[in-house]
């Protein structure tokens, strides 16, 4: 029972930790670069060594970050989570309008609400019927109008609502700039990380075909020799 326990597992050359075999990876089945990267430091390992995935997802890890940095220098906070997603397999995507929507305060629901209003045709078609009513009941009341003409109270009041409206346009304007920032560095990310996994299955491809061919020129010369032993 031991003895099969015992050969259901493996230990890792690089962690030094026992897993089960199916956690254990070849060396061979690795991207060539990855695999590479692997044997700058650990030389001893063969195409037939074995290695947990815990070890491969370290190392792939510090394989795009040395792949970054020498493409782009120092790498930032967001070249850093692009590698770790990549090294962990996780998305980078995410949907910045709930995300941000659902840290809004109510002062700045009011203001976005506000904002929203005060651009659209309801509010300018009840805005001018407004207007409209105002100077008609004062120009009908003649002298008992509470406003009459040059109706400096209406004045007063478009002046106080052009002053209030606009910090609240504002406001949500920035907060918009803030989604809109959100978004491009999401969308950065994104394609960061599309750019690296194309690189990534393009080296696979070329390592397959390359594996493919190896094969084929194998049976062909095991092909040949049976040819001459025939004759």
């Amino acid at each position: 029972m031991t003895s099969h326990a015992a050969s259901s597992n493996g230990t890792c050359p690089i962690t030094g930790k026992t897993y089960p075999l199916k956690e254990l990876i070849l060396i061979d089945q690795l991207r060539p670069a990855l695999a590479e990267r692997i044997r700058r430091d650990h030389p001893h390992l063969d195409d037939h060594g074995r290695i947990s995935r815990a070890a491969v997802d370290q190392y792939r890890l510090l394989y795009v970050e040395e792949l970054l940095r020498q493409e782009r220098g120092e790498l930032t906070k967001l070249d850093r989570e692009v590698a770790r997603s990549l090294a962990e397999g996780s998305t980078v995507s995410a949907n910045v309008e709930e995300s941000f929507d659902e840290k809004r305060t109510l002062g700045e629901r009011l203001s976005d609400g506000l904002a929203t209003f005060g651009g659209s045709w309801p509010f300018l078609i009840a805005f001018g019927f407004l207007l409209g009513a105002w100077i008609l009941v004062n120009a009908l009341r003649g002298t008992e109008a509470f406003d009459p003409y040059p109706y400096i109270l209406l004045n007063l009041l478009l002046s106080c609502l052009a002053a209030v409206q606009a910090p609240i346009i504002m406001m949500s304007q920035r907060r918009q700039e803030a989604k809109d920032r959100l978004r491009s560095l999401n969308d950065y990310q994104v394609n960061l990380k599309a750019e690296l996994e194309i690189r990534h299955l393009h080296e696979k491809l070329d390592h397959l075909i390359t594996r493919q061919w190896e094969r084929l020129a194998e049976i062909q010369e095991m092909q040949i020799e049976l040819l001459q032993e025939r004759r």
